[in-house]
């Protein structure tokens, strides 16, 4: 768990996909990971406006940008949609990139 929170932070941090409040280094603050961890999953239930647990690329447009901007990425299955498993896992890859 500790590990998943450490790598959705580093790419949190490497897509810009949410504004940094503190110059505090993320890896240092669990509780701050948490916290981003939880906000990924609010915005995404705020953006699935069908509560499906799929995000259709107009959902994305609208509710997470960075989610729309990377979105064939992320639909690695081409289905038309992603969902929160697949947008953690494409961050996670991410991370590890950087």
């Amino acid at each position: 768990m500790n590990k998943l929170l450490t790598t959705l932070a580093l790419c949190l941090a490497c897509t810009g996909a949410f504004a940094q409040t503190t110059t505090q280094p993320m890896g240092g603050n669990p509780q701050r990971m948490a916290q981003m961890a939880q906000q990924l999953q609010s915005r995404f239930a705020n953006a699935n406006t069908t509560q499906d647990g799929k995000l259709t690329r107009q959902q994305a447009a609208a509710g997470m940008p960075m989610v729309a901007r990377y979105f064939d990425e992320i639909d690695t299955a081409r289905a038309g949609y992603v969902t929160l498993p697949q947008i953690e896992a494409f961050m996670q890859q991410r991370a590890a990139a950087h």
